[in-house]
């Protein structure tokens, strides 16, 4: 096997900032920080999302609306962009 041409596999440790949820695991990941965790010193990467928080995996999935995207925008903004029907009416006569 040559040398010198796999990248640093080291512990880091992630810390899911919306769980506030340390875990300690091997990886490749470059870090500038630092922080002590069960009394060792490990590079510190803050995630903003991880299995601990993510709906998928929390069970906690967010209701979708029934009716469509298409209806949801003209709900929305169906007023802004059309003309108004009734002078429309009036000037076919």
């Amino acid at each position: 096997m040559r040398k010198d041409i796999h990248p640093d596999y080291h512990d880091v440790l992630f810390h899911d900032t919306n769980a506030d949820v340390f875990f300690l695991t091997r990886s490749t990941v470059k870090t500038k920080t630092t922080r002590e965790y069960e009394g060792s010193e490990y590079p510190y990467y803050p995630l903003d999302i991880s299995s601990a928080s993510h709906p998928f995996y929390t069970g906690e999935q967010r209701k979708t609306s029934t009716e469509g995207r298409v209806a949801s925008f003209n709900k929305r903004f169906g007023a802004f962009g059309g003309r108004n029907k009734k002078a429309d009416t009036d000037s076919a006569e």
